[in-house]
């Protein structure tokens, strides 16, 4: 079994949502608890709705995107998908199509499944360009039978 996925996704998955919602969080909760007239020109209604709204579409920003990540590993036989509190394994044969997105920064991959499984429909995770090409090279069957997918 071979790991895919970068090792940025525990801290990407973990520690800053929790980061971000603790801290920010805590700012805006501040924030309303006191009794200011005025955060510096601003007036403090604007403001504590201004500095709510920022953390709201934060939260909604991490959630969309970051907390979605799995941590995927591969052999052979199966894709091991878990999000650090569960692990599931799926077969090939239930994989309908993967994509494949190259950022500037990195690299994601989503697979989509035939049938839901325990995560959904499809999955994301960000793919260690070493690590996923090492498997890709290492087991050609399981490319061979991917891209004939690819092809349907």
């Amino acid at each position: 079994m071979q790991r895919v996925s970068t090792n940025l996704t525990l801290f990407l998955k973990l520690f800053l949502p929790i980061f971000w919602i603790v801290f920010f969080g805590a700012l805006t909760g501040a924030f309303w608890m006191s009794d200011f007239q005025f955060f510096g020109p601003f007036p403090a209604g604007s403001f504590k709705i201004g500095i709510l709204v920022f953390f709201l579409l934060g939260v909604a920003l991490l959630y969309w995107s970051v907390m979605r990540l799995k941590r995927v590993e591969m052999n052979e036989h199966f894709v091991y998908v878990t999000n650090y509190f569960k692990h599931y394994r799926y077969p090939y044969h239930n994989i309908e199509k993967i994509e494949d997105k190259d950022y500037l920064l990195f690299h994601t991959i989503v697979i989509h499944f035939k049938v839901p499984g325990h995560f959904g429909k499809k999955i994301s995770f960000i793919a260690s360009r070493t690590h996923f090409q090492r498997f890709l090279d290492s087991h050609p069957t399981v490319v061979r039978q991917l891209m004939e997918k690819a092809k349907d």
